[in-house]
This record gives structure tokens, C-alpha cells and sequence, in this order.
């Protein structure tokens, strides 16, 4: 979610992620809302769709994250935004309300990076990328309670650190705890830090892509996150009517 410096490129690879985002979602709700047993969507091709646009949405999160001055603002505004989105999920569908979805990890991120930048800049940036993409592979399983790498199990975690709705969004969700969208600090707030580093060891600029409407809609991240959902069911609803 870049500030006031504009780079085609970027909004560019946020569109296409964004349209990926838009696509999958649509194929979610077909499945949630709708009912629609389809096998495909459970397999391990979509989860890595899945997981390519939750990736790059949060990698360049981190690379923008150096680009303008008002991080403080781009940081609130995201998390108003995930307040919004679960103040709305929460009222009207409990059974797939959002709580500590991407939009509160991405405004928690921004904001927590502001005093940390110092420290941060002090770590060679290729150093960095790469500690901070092997502690993201190490702390991915923390939800389901131990540290390591493809499933394989390094350290077993305290089961006292896995409370309530606040250690949720850390990183260590309650028994009860249930949400649709689930990106707690831990890990994803190091993926975050590798894009931070990526932007550190970034070339003189060269070409940017610019696409039709895929640019523009980069551009306004935000605000597309916001509504896709309501027009992405309102249309099903509407298809599904005139069948």
C-alpha cells in the first residue's frame, strides 16, 4: 500500500495480485456461501494459489513499506480497514467472521516497523532478507503449537501462550478461537520484513509494466479489499437468481 511516490511497477504487481485475490474469493464463496462441492478447490494447488497471493500482498506490503512519509497514516488507515472488516463480518455472518485478518497484520506491521526502522537498517539488507525469510519458515506452525520447517517439529511451544482472541493475533490462537481470515503477527510479520529488505537490494529502476485497469486497481488496494467481497456475492447472488 504505497504513500504518495507512485512506482507503475509496483501498483502493477498489486493488481495482479489483487485480481488473483478477487478470483480466488469468488471460487471461496462458491464453496462457503453457495455449497458447492468442488473438489479442486481443496487440493493442494489451489492452497498454493492460495498462498502465492497472500505472499506477494505481504512482501510488497514490506517493500512499500520504505516508499513515502506518511507510514503512520498508510498504517492506521489499514488497520481501520481490518476493524471495519470484522466489526462487518462479526455482525452480519458470525460463522465466518474475521478477526486478526491481513489488513490488521499489515496496519500492526507498518506501525511496529516505524520504531524499529533504525534498528532494522542496521542489518546488511541481504543478511536480513534472508534471516528474516528463515524466521518466517520457522515460526509458520506457530498456530499450531512448535517452531519448524516443513511440518517438521523443532520446538514445542508452551501451551499457556495460546489464550484468547489477543494471543490469536500474535500468533497463538485460543481453543476457542475461529476466523475466516487468519494472518497473525507471527509469522507473517517477517515476510513482511524480508520485502522490507527486497527494497533495500533493489536495482536502479528499470521499465515498469503498466496494464489496463490491473494498474489502477493497484492503485487503490485498499479500497478494492474493502468492497470486493460484498460485489463479489451480490453478483453470484444476482447469477444464481436468473438461473
Amino acid at each position: 500500500m504505497a504513500a504518495r511516490c507512485r512506482f507503475t511497477g509496483l501498483d502493477t504487481l498489486r493488481g495482479v495480485a489483487l485480481v488473483n485475490m478477487i478470483a480466488y474469493h469468488a471460487c471461496w464463496d462458491v464453496v462457503n456461501f453457495f455449497e458447492v462441492d468442488w473438489v479442486w478447490y481443496g487440493s493442494f494447488w489451489a492452497y498454493l494459489w492460495q498462498q502465492s497471493i497472500c505472499w506477494t500482498f505481504v512482501l510488497l506490503s514490506g517493500f512499500c513499506w520504505n516508499l513515502g512519509r506518511r507510514k503512520g497514516r498508510r498504517g492506521l488507515a489499514a488497520l481501520g480497514g481490518g476493524a471495519l472488516v470484522s466489526a462487518v463480518t462479526m455482525t452480519l455472518m458470525p460463522s465466518g467472521r474475521i478477526i486478526c485478518g491481513v489488513l490488521t497484520m499489515l496496519g500492526t506491521a507498518t506501525l511496529l516497523t516505524i520504531p524499529l526502522d533504525r534498528l532494522l537498517r542496521r542489518v546488511p539488507a541481504r543478511l536480513g532478507a534472508a534471516c528474516s525469510f528463515l524466521l518466517f519458515l520457522l515460526t509458520k506452525e506457530t498456530a499450531q503449537g512448535f517452531l519448524g520447517l516443513q511440518g517438521v517439529r523443532l520446538v514445542t511451544l508452551p501451551r499457556s501462550w495460546y489464550q484468547n482472541d489477543v494471543t490469536a493475533c500474535l500468533g497463538f490462537p485460543g481453543p476457542s478461537f475461529q476466523s475466516a481470515d487468519y494472518f497473525p503477527l507471527l509469522p507473517w510479520i517477517f515476510l513482511f520484513w524480508t520485502g522490507y529488505y527486497l527494497y533495500r537490494l533493489r536495482r536502479q529502476e528499470q521499465r515498469e509494466i503498466s496494464l489496463p485497469v490491473v494498474t489502477d486497481l493497484g492503485r487503490n488496494s485498499l479500497l478494492v479489499y474493502l468492497l470486493h467481497q460484498p460485489v463479489i456475492c451480490g453478483a453470484l447472488w444476482i447469477l444464481t437468481f436468473l438461473r
